[in-house]
């Protein structure tokens, strides 16, 4: 398929790159991998901006895994209550921090496989802790990279599992990690869901959607 050929991809990629820094960025604010493990399953139907508020004052409460693994879980879902979910937000944190100390002397893992054994881990927060704290070349599938990959061409399904495969197949492997970083800002800033720059936007000529209008 045309949309699936190098020349394709490296003129998107080369666009994203000229518009958006290179630079690795992680938007959820954290100091060590336990912390941005936890930032992120907070991050589930939450913004990283109320996030980060959430977790100034959690970090200095909770300064250790051991005292995620000890809260009390009433305690902990009023601390986290604001990001949502806080229920089952609360419950999965005591439970992840617990496995990680006791079974991990309580260092976060590396691998996919024990990353997603892990209470409230999915593929997506795996992929966030392995890419941007190991380094490891991994596909994070947010809401932006699952809309906007489809209307690049990128993919054509739903689960967000599928849409990592798809990916996995048409981007380059240094672009993996990075690719999400630049479509969450071009997510945010030109192609937003609700209302979209088509017009502004450098990307249309690929777009779906914008050729549609």
């Amino acid at each position: 398929m045309e949309m699936r050929k190098p020349k394709y991809v490296n003129e998107i990629l080369g666009l994203l790159d000229e518009h958006y820094s290179t630079d690795y960025k992680c938007y959820l604010n954290h100091e060590n991998a336990w912390q941005l493990l936890i930032a992120t399953m907070l991050s589930a139907q939450c913004t990283d901006a109320r996030v980060n508020v959430v977790t100034k004052d959690l970090f200095k409460k909770y300064d250790s895994l051991e005292k995620f693994a000890g809260a009390d879980i009433k305690e902990l879902e009023e601390d986290i209550r604001s990001t949502g979910f806080y229920h089952n937000k609360a419950k999965n944190i005591i439970s992840c921090a617990n496995t990680i100390v006791t079974k991990y002397n309580g260092e976060v893992p590396n691998s996919i496989e024990a990353l997603t054994s892990l209470a409230g881990v999915g593929r997506k927060t795996a992929n966030v802790i392995r890419g941007n704290i190991f380094h490891e070349p991994s596909i994070v599938v947010d809401t932006h990279v699952k809309r906007i990959s489809k209307k690049l061409g990128f993919t054509n399904q739903e689960d967000p599992e599928k849409i990592e495969y798809d990916l996995m197949r048409v981007l380059p492997k240094d672009h993996w990690i990075l690719f999400n970083i630049q479509i969450i800002t071009h997510g945010r800033g030109l192609c937003t869901a609700r209302n979209p720059k088509c017009d502004e936007c450098f990307l249309n000529k690929y777009c779906k959607s914008a050729n549609k209008k």
